[in-house]
């Protein structure tokens, strides 16, 4: 592995191989050095003392805020999505917009996987590919039946990439079938908090139909998924190189934009399907402040540009 890795490193810079069969992390495909150096500069922990923890997993509004207030100041950015909520890193809400509507999730919800996965722990053991794992669209990685892989790289990629393939796989080798790894997400919903929220698949795709989240419960959703330090890593990471048990490797970037856009960007999940639009969930941390936004129901390029405007507005730049 020792020399695999000097192997690799030597002939493709910026590039280390993770320990396991599956991947090597690098900066961000097409990515400047100025953009690899922001991103560290985000990735490095805050100095000041840490905040108070949460009322968990309620969230708190600010002083004088109304049930049905969309945001606390005049000066916050216009949202056109059909649903956002902005909060800090003790559940305290800072903007909202429809939050508590019922609207499809898609890929976010794979933050609840990421979660499930890493919390049965058993990350650095192996998993066969079944047959059904591969019966996914539109995004997939290309695993193969038969095939094996370590799941912490399967379970980083997923997030990196959202594969609907590799996230059956996941909540099939964690529960037996997707249909009951759906119901124990449902039960690990209800222990964080979400009570407005209802999954019947890992991946967020409309079938089986029925699914629905809201963006206050996908903010508690962000909170917990902030805690896991191996979720946390993950979604933050701008791009790796996924690696085939026949040694191949797929060069694979993040979803998330937010992540080279604005440099204090920590990561999170995107989603996309046709009935529920662009959706993101997104951190940042600057000046000692974390900051969580999520956006249901947009469209492209909005959902970029208004999630990093809500991350500034919350971190007071």
């Amino acid at each position: 592995m020792r020399k695999l890795s000097s192997f690799i490193s030597s002939k493709i810079p910026g590039v280390a191989l993770v320990a396991g069969l599956g991947i090597i992390l690098f900066g961000a495909s097409g990515c400047s050095t100025q953009e690899m150096q922001a991103s560290n500069l985000a990735s490095q922990p805050a100095q000041s003392a840490p905040e108070p923890a949460p009322r968990y997993p309620g969230l708190i509004r600010d002083a004088g805020q109304s049930q049905a207030a969309t945001t606390p100041a005049a000066n916050a950015p216009n949202i056109t999505a059909k649903a956002a909520i902005l909060i800090n890193s003790r559940g305290r809400v800072l903007f909202e917009k429809n939050a508590d509507a019922r609207l499809p999730a898609a890929s976010t919800q794979k933050l609840l996987l990421g979660i499930m996965v890493a919390e049965r722990g058993g990350l650095s053991q192996t998993m066969t590919i079944q047959e059904p794992d591969t019966w996914a669209e539109p995004t997939k990685m290309g695993i193969k039946p038969g095939q094996t892989y370590v799941k912490a790289d399967l379970l980083r990629a997923v997030l990196v990439r959202s594969s609907n393939d590799i996230a059956r796989a996941l909540a099939r080798d964690h529960s037996g079938s997707v249909p009951a790894f759906a119901a124990n997400m449902n039960v690990r919903a209800r222990q964080l908090g979400m009570h407005n929220s209802h999954f019947t698949n890992a991946s967020g795709l409309p079938t089986p139909p029925g699914q629905y989240s809201t963006a206050r419960d996908l903010s508690k959703l962000a909170l917990a998924a902030a805690r896991n330090s191996f979720v946390r890593d993950a979604v933050r990471t701008k791009g790796l190189y996924f690696r085939f048990p026949d040694g191949t490797t797929k060069p694979i970037s993040n979803t998330n934009q937010v992540l080279r856009s604005f440099p204090y960007c920590t990561g999170m999940k995107t989603g996309y399907t046709n009935a529920a639009g662009r959706c993101l969930v997104s951190s940042a941390s600057y000046g000692g402040k974390t900051v969580y936004a999520v956006i249901l129901g947009s469209k492209t390029p909005n959902v970029w540009s208004e999630s990093e405007a809500l991350l500034k507005y919350g971190l007071g730049m």
